[in-house]
């Protein structure tokens, strides 16, 4: 079984990383997360751009058989029991399943094309460094329904 998290963005604070190392820490007993960090593209002007650069970047992470999940505030928005079942279903599927966060201005449409699922973690919009905490902080939490293990309540 494998977990990726691919995000876009400038280096994350301290606080961020220390609060997904905790989550990551307790998905080593689940098979463990694999974090691909990348660097945004400079802006230059034109956002089209900056999402197809960054899309490619994104997509150049992708085995063939791998499951793409992306996150958009546009996405679906699952229950805690049916991101289990989105988690438990991906993981079946063959590859690895892989989360992706965008940059600042998205995902580009041909990440969006090559995505399984599009979900959202909430209806408001959060920064990058917060997403990417709610998003680990839920992985395990799904991994505790499947597992039943007494942490969601």
């Amino acid at each position: 079984m494998k977990l990726k998290l691919v995000t876009v963005g400038r280096s994350a604070p301290k606080w961020a990383d220390a609060s997904v190392e905790e989550f990551a820490k307790r998905l080593r007993r689940f098979g463990g997360l694999q974090e691909i960090h990348l660097k945004p593209e400079k802006f230059k002007g034109d956002i089209e751009a900056v999402r197809s650069a960054e899309g490619k970047r994104i997509l150049d992470q992708l085995g063939p058989r791998d499951t793409l999940v992306t996150l958009d505030e546009r996405g679906e928005a699952l229950k805690t029991e049916q991101f289990a079942e989105l988690l438990d279903e991906g993981l079946v599927r063959g590859g690895a399943l892989v989360f992706a966060i965008g940059g600042p201005y998205g995902h580009d449409p041909s990440v969006r094309k090559r995505a399984w699922r599009t979900v959202r973690l909430s209806t408001m919009v959060m920064n990058h460094q917060v997403a990417r905490i709610v998003l680990v902080e839920q992985i395990y939490r799904a991994f505790t329904v499947l597992k039943g293990i007494p942490y969601h309540h």
